[in-house]
């Protein structure tokens, strides 16, 4: 017994040292010191080494889009490294593409700053903010999409394109009855749902995901009242004037806000342009905001709100069209017709969508799509 508690207790100092040298040396070996960061070869800066170059830049209040809050699976967070990089690491192939890698374009969340590095980045970029919110009101849409509305603080307002997107930060919650507690704060990319004209409010669709960190602080933690960090606006979605017949909207879940954004952009600069919304559903009971599509059909010169359903039940009594939403778009889009459309939804909704749209003709120059 005696043996077996000494051998114990020998075990547990070594693993302690190890432990101990381990600490120490992450310490010395990644003490990277302060590094020059310079960008767009007239900005130089000193950050602090060994961070990512995401994080780097947020610092300093330069924000790069990240719509998975910097952890490799969006993408967004691109940008051209001309030299201090290194070589190009296994989590950032897959969303790079060919040309990018030739053009050494980088994955900033990915990129950890260890030397002197030079970037670019967008000009507009400059211009990205960051606010301080309070949440006055939270209304659910479904039972897996609520509607918040938020009130910026200070003499802040925000000017952004109908269609762009902003970045929230959720805090640390406890853990509740059904979700797990989280000890950080994690950023999230959700389109802005309200009008341009309204500069000191902001309005987001977000919807449960399941595990999803942000969204269920949203859903689950987040209360009235509550403050709110956000950053943007981001994105290059966004409404644009041509001359072409006929404005074609797609959507699909929250893939409704930025189409909502527009419709209101539309409305509040009296554009007159014939519009056609086709929105896609499961059951009856995942429409939403349709007294609001009413408005806009009564408002708007001429506009009409066209859902179909995937799968509605008995109940429904659904006399409506029935099917995928690209389904609309072989029915209805004529070929003689030039078309400019809007779409928003999961990568699957919009290959589908982009397909249909041109099989009957439309120019890709005019199809503009979000991937929620």
């Amino acid at each position: 017994m005696i043996q077996v508690l000494t051998t114990t207790f020998i075990v547990a100092i070594i693993s302690s040292i190890f432990a101990i040298i381990l600490t120490i040396a992450h310490k010395v070996l990644n003490n990277y010191g302060f590094v020059e960061l310079k960008i767009n070869s007239e900005k130089n800066l000193k950050v602090e080494g060994g961070q990512s170059l995401l994080n780097a830049l947020k610092n300093e209040k330069i924000f790069l889009p990240s719509a998975c809050g910097g952890k490799g699976t969006c993408g967004y967070c691109k940008c051209k490294v001309n030299n201090g990089a290194g070589p190009v690491l296994a989590t950032e192939k897959p969303l790079l593409t060919k040309a990018e890698l030739e053009s050494d374009v980088r994955l900033s969340c990915q990129l950890k700053v260890k030397s002197d590095i030079d970037i670019e980045i967008p000009e507009e970029l400059f211009n990205v903010q960051e606010f301080e919110a309070i949440l006055i009101e939270k209304i659910p849409m479904t039972d897996k999409i609520v509607k918040i509305r938020m009130e910026l603080m200070g003499k802040k307002t925000i000017n952004f394109k109908p269609g762009q997107f902003l970045q929230l930060q959720s805090k640390p919650y406890p853990k509740g009855d059904d979700y797990n507690a989280q000890d950080e704060a994690w950023d999230r990319a959700y389109s802005i749902a309200s009008s341009t004209k309204d500069d000191k409010h902001v309005e987001l669709l977000i919807g449960q995901v399941l595990d999803g960190r942000v969204s269920t602080y949203v859903h689950k933690v987040l209360n009235v009242g509550d403050k709110i960090t956000l950053f943007g606006p981001f994105g290059y979605f966004y409404y644009n004037d041509d001359d072409n017949d006929e404005i074609v909207m797609v959507a699909a879940g929250t893939g409704f806000a930025p189409i909502r954004s527009i419709l209101y952009h539309m409305l509040d600069n009296d554009i007159k342009k014939t519009v056609r919304f086709y929105f896609g559903a499961k059951t009856k009971s995942d429409l939403f905001l349709l007294e609001e599509m009413k408005m806009f059909e009564e408002k708007l010169h001429d506009f009409k709100f066209m859902p179909t359903l995937s799968r509605p039940e008995e109940s429904d009594n659904w006399d409506g069209d029935i099917g995928r939403v690209n389904n609309s778009i072989d029915k209805y889009i004529e070929e003689d017709k030039t078309y400019t459309a809007y779409i928003c939804g999961s990568p699957a909704m919009i290959s589908g969508i982009v397909k249909s749209l041109i099989a009957k003709g439309v120019n890709t120059d005019y199809i503009h799509f979000d991937e929620f």
